[in-house]
């Protein structure tokens, strides 16, 4: 069975994180398939809004750090910056359903989605600097627009969890519920949205997002470059190492 599920109906795309046993860690075949579903679902009339929801229990545990390491990205054709470059133009609705952990690129790709809703059981990481890396999915400049400087400082260099409440407050999610309504809910705003007028949706959402679209993309693309040449020094080594050998790093030296 596919790691990402993929079911169209009624002009709805839902695209569902199917690797539970691996807490719906992202592989780069999976991000292939994410960035290949998107422009399926922007390039087909008949999709007018796509969902993207993981298990009750977790929504993503953000990399695949076994599969990251055997195949960093390497350029801008990499499946990771594929899929990235293709969910912050999508020119749809798109909506997210969150519950439990969601982690790295599990909460970053939230910032280009237009609706997200959250069961309490959520818990939102950018760990990045922990893992000696920086932020990533232009984190570094709309987390600071969403959240104010402060707290996105706290969320990206502290990296540490918060939860639904505090993501409702700084307008990450829309509306927190009970896990077992989560999906349900999304499906209905869904279909609210999908009888509407397509072109009404996507002007409005162009007229939104077109002060920031290339600036967008262009910290992407910083962002994937700093990345990309962090991954390879001496902190994310350590950081890896420790990962693996399940143990705390040491950066004391670094």
């Amino acid at each position: 069975m596919s790691d990402i599920l993929l079911h169209t109906e009624d002009g709805i795309m839902t695209l569902t994180f199917n690797r539970l046993a691996r807490k719906n860690s992202i592989t780069a075949a999976m991000y292939a398939t994410l960035a290949d579903a998107l422009e399926q679902a922007q390039a087909d009339e008949r999709v007018r809004v796509v969902v993207i929801q993981g298990d009750e229990s977790v929504f993503s545990a953000g990399n695949d750090l076994g599969d990251f390491l055997n195949q960093p990205p390497a350029g801008e054709d990499a499946p990771v910056f594929r899929f990235l470059h293709h969910i912050a133009s999508f020119p749809k609705p798109l909506l997210a359903a969150v519950c439990g952990p969601a982690v790295g690129i599990g909460t970053t790709l939230l910032f280009h989605c237009d609706l997200v809703y959250a069961g309490d059981n959520a818990a939102f990481s950018m760990p990045f600097v922990n893992l000696g890396l920086c932020a990533e999915g232009a984190s570094s400049l709309l987390a600071p627009q969403m959240f104010g400087y402060h707290r996105a400082a706290e969320a990206l260099l502290l990296g540490e969890p918060f939860y639904a409440e505090a993501a409702l407050e700084v307008g990450l999610v829309n509306k927190v519920l009970p896990p077992s309504e989560v999906h349900a809910y999304a499906a209905q705003v869904a279909r609210k949205l999908a009888a509407k007028p397509l072109s009404s949706l996507v002007q409005t959402k162009r007229l939104m997002k077109q002060g920031q679209q290339a600036q967008v993309q262009r910290v992407i693309l910083e962002e994937g470059a700093v990345f990309g040449r962090m991954l390879r020094e001496p902190a994310a080594k350590e950081a890896f190492a420790a990962f693996l050998q399940k143990r705390q790093p040491d950066f004391s030296r670094l």
